[in-house]
């Protein structure tokens, strides 16, 4: 894969923030490879480029929240969640106060709620939390912390499914040419079970 460019990194960040959040498969492995890159540079370790410390580490548990570690694949953590939202946040202003302003409501609240910011507060009231702002029935009273965790969300997914973790964890194989194709049994009997005829 080519060097991923500053511009190509704010049109990626531009089109994501356009789209309302999703991003395609092209433009975040380009998201990923300028994270590896960065990682590469910076002697295997990323260096955050818009997060402090603490904001990105509340970043780093939200994203093992919300893609755990299995026994088949990695954390959306280790995957690189976290390097490919701070990349693309980095490049746009829009997702910069998003994440910035998402993180700093959410420390506000579980310091309101229980006394200490998300990171440092036990494992089930941030659980709570989560559980909280993960509806959008609960936007009325918590609807700056609904907004960040929808984004939140769906970055952290996607930037999952579109690792290399993630592609292997749903067993993408790409496109490939085949000599023959075959419908799996358990889909015919599904197609005929639901089929009005």
């Amino acid at each position: 894969m080519s060097e991923v460019t500053r511009r190509d990194l704010v049109k990626i960040a531009l089109a994501v923030t356009a789209s309302g959040g999703s991003i395609n498969l092209a433009s975040a492995q380009h998201v990923h490879q300028a994270a590896s890159d960065a990682k590469a540079a910076n002697g295997g370790v990323y260096k955050p480029k818009l997060f402090n410390a603490h904001e990105y580490a509340t970043l780093q548990k939200l994203a093992e929240l919300i893609v755990p570690a299995d026994d088949v694949s990695p954390s959306a953590l280790e995957a690189g969640a976290c390097e490919f939202i701070d990349l693309l946040s980095s490049n746009n202003a829009e997702l910069a106060a998003i994440y910035t302003g998402g993180i700093f409501w959410l420390d506000r609240e579980m310091q309101r709620r229980h006394n200490a910011r998300f990171i440092e507060a036990k494992p089930e009231q941030r659980t709570a939390m989560l559980d909280l702002i993960a509806y959008r029935k609960n936007a009325e009273e918590l609807g700056p912390g609904v907004r960040f965790f929808d984004w939140a969300r769906m970055m952290v997914v996607d930037a999952f499914y579109t690792s290399k973790a993630g592609i292997k964890d749903v067993g993408y194989l790409g496109n490939k040419g085949m000599a023959k194709f075959e419908i799996p049994q358990e889909a015919i009997d599904y197609a005929l079970k639901r089929s009005p005829v």
